[in-house]
């Protein structure tokens, strides 16, 4: 079996569980849109990706993500991984999404090189919902200053929330408390509709929750050895 038809073969069995997990939730698919995770994958994954059909591609590293945006800007880059301050106006070269937004100084940084890069950037908030300092997320508390601080930044757009479900959560239940996140941050800022949550192990749980992006690697790609640091 070649790369190709192997990816192919596995997007089509992502696709019938993600059709079949909007069936249950009584949602449309239409409403959940796939980000197909590329990162330590090369760029020839994402090109075949693409010839498939699939247009929202997410990477965690800058500097592995900016050569494939570099290569594709017909695609729509999403960045889902833990975000240095000094990384920023990178991203936000190319990134039309950012997942990870979880402290003032990065809102700043994000901000100043969308501008300079004369790009209006989709922001959504990462929300820790187990308040552990050591993993990256705003905790529920801060999420209201954050988000004015988002909306109120030049070449930023306050988009909605995201999270991952903390290790050994019920998923379910993780993604049902940040849909009330969501919920409330949409009474004060009506346009940040999206909810980012749900990967290869918990989709089902995360769509049922209302998650309009899920951010899929393992399922689609495999598995491949880490990158050297």
């Amino acid at each position: 079996m070649t790369r190709a038809h192997e990816i192919a073969v596995a997007l089509a069995a992502l696709e019938q569980r993600l059709s079949r997990a909007c069936a249950q939730a009584g949602r449309a698919r239409g409403e959940v849109v796939l980000v197909a995770v590329t990162k330590t994958h090369p760029l020839s994954d994402v090109e075949t990706l693409a010839a498939l059909g699939v247009h929202d591609v997410g990477e965690n590293r800058d500097q592995e993500a900016a050569p494939k945006a570099l290569a594709r800007p017909d695609l729509r880059w999403h960045f889902v991984g833990a975000l240095q301050s000094n990384k920023a106006a990178s991203v936000a070269s190319y990134a039309s999404v950012v997942h990870s937004v979880d402290r003032a100084s990065l809102v700043r940084a994000l901000g100043a090189g969308a501008l300079r890069a004369g790009r209006q950037v989709d922001v959504l908030l990462q929300v820790s919902l187990d308040g552990d300092p050591a993993r990256a997320g705003a905790v529920i508390a801060d999420v209201p200053a954050l988000a004015e601080a988002t909306a109120g930044t030049d070449g930023l757009r306050l988009a909605g929330v995201m999270t991952v479900a903390p290790l050994g959560a019920d998923p379910a239940r993780a993604f049902a408390e940040l849909a009330e996140v969501a919920a409330r941050l949409r009474s004060e800022h009506p346009q940040a509709l999206s909810i980012s949550a749900g990967m290869s192990g918990d989709l089902e749980q995360a769509i049922a929750a209302g998650a309009t992006y899920v951010r899929v690697g393992t399922a689609l790609l495999g598995r491949r050895a880490p990158l050297s640091q």
